[in-house]
């Protein structure tokens, strides 16, 4: 299995100070957030008693984004998880909002393959490198949120490259496609 598909272990200490384990330092609630909206699954635990605490500090995540006025969900969709919390017996409300998530992603996916697949400019030359500089802009774009909607960088082990890296990249990638339209005509 590789490493990005293993949960990153993230530890609490004793000081509630929260240590990744990957690149071996402390870590805020913000930066695992933005490591879930890259597509990383993490897991925390209590270094001391080794208890699970992901799903608490999940939580703890959607509720300061609310309370900075970023809704995250609608007040009915609150209040139904409220109710079935406090319904006596199984809810099947977790299991229907797990299946729903698995749909849109299974969704998005099948979309984005199709419309791969179906696009005619597939089989033209220089394809994969507009591609490449098309899922990067939309990655730039959407501050890493697309991750999870199909959109994916290439894949690579190296590091992240700064973000003026980045950008020379993408202008060396659009002169090189323009350089190889000009030869086509």
């Amino acid at each position: 299995m590789a490493e990005k598909d293993k949960p990153l272990l993230i530890k609490r200490y004793a000081s509630r100070r929260l240590y990744n384990t990957e690149t071996s330092d402390y870590v805020t609630l913000e930066d695992i957030a933005t490591l879930i909206r890259e597509g990383r699954e993490v897991q925390i635990v209590d270094l001391k008693s080794g208890d699970d605490l992901t799903r608490q500090y999940l939580l703890q995540i959607i509720a300061e984004h609310e309370s900075r006025g970023e809704s995250v969900l609608p007040v009915d969709v609150l209040n139904d998880l409220v109710r079935s919390y406090m319904t006596p017996g199984a809810s099947v409300v977790p299991q229907f909002l797990q299946a729903s998530f698995e749909m849109l992603r299974d969704g998005q996916s099948q979309m984005m393959d199709k419309m791969t697949a179906m696009n005619p400019m597939a089989k033209m030359p220089g394809f994969e490198l507009m591609q490449a500089q098309q899922e990067a802009f939309m990655k730039a774009m959407t501050g890493g949120l697309a991750g999870g909607s199909g959109w994916s960088a290439p894949d690579g082990d190296e590091d992240e490259p700064e973000k003026g890296e980045d950008l020379d990249a993408i202008k060396q990638q659009l002169a090189d496609l323009q350089d190889k339209l000009s030869k086509l005509k």
